[in-house]
């Protein structure tokens, strides 16, 4: 094998080495995102009440709480489902933006929950992870065959 030829042949492995390794670390993530998910929405059945506090008057706070948690465990599930993965991708976005109201609405009105310090600076700090939550869905919503070969690193 000539020197161009290797040289080819070691950026082709490497190139290849690096792909799996994102994809790898990509889907680790999908487990990680999918499994708090699920975490988070079995807490809307224990502790609805804690939830309930957050809802604004508009919507009903108690159905409100058990609707989210059920949609979390499904778009959750959804997500490890190869099929319907990138729906699932799309509909938890719709769900993390339909949910950010209860964010500001607890952020504005300063609501204690269970579970989160009570600090007006760090309901505002927290805000802005619906948007990496939204990010971090929107990473699975490209059809799960053609991740692989087109991930870039």
């Amino acid at each position: 094998m000539d020197e161009a030829a290797l040289l080819f042949d070691q950026r082709f492995w490497l190139h290849m080495s690096s792909t799996y390794n994102t994809h790898r670390r990509k889907e680790i993530l999908r487990g990680v995102l999918a499994v708090s998910l699920i975490i988070v929405g079995i807490t809307h059945f224990i502790r609805p009440e804690q939830y309930a506090r957050i809802v604004p008057p508009p919507f009903p706070p108690v159905a409100s709480v058990y609707l989210s948690g059920v949609l979390e465990i499904l778009g959750a599930i959804g997500l490890l489902i190869p099929t319907v993965s990138v729906t699932a991708a799309w509909f938890l976005i719709a769900l993390f933006i339909g949910v950010f109201p209860a964010n500001i609405y607890m952020t504005l009105h300063n609501i204690k929950v269970e579970g989160i310090p009570h600090s007006q600076l760090l309901y505002l700090a927290r805000l802005p992870l619906q948007a990496v939550l939204i990010a971090w869905a929107y990473w699975y919503t490209r059809n799960p065959e053609t991740q692989l070969e087109t991930t870039d690193g």
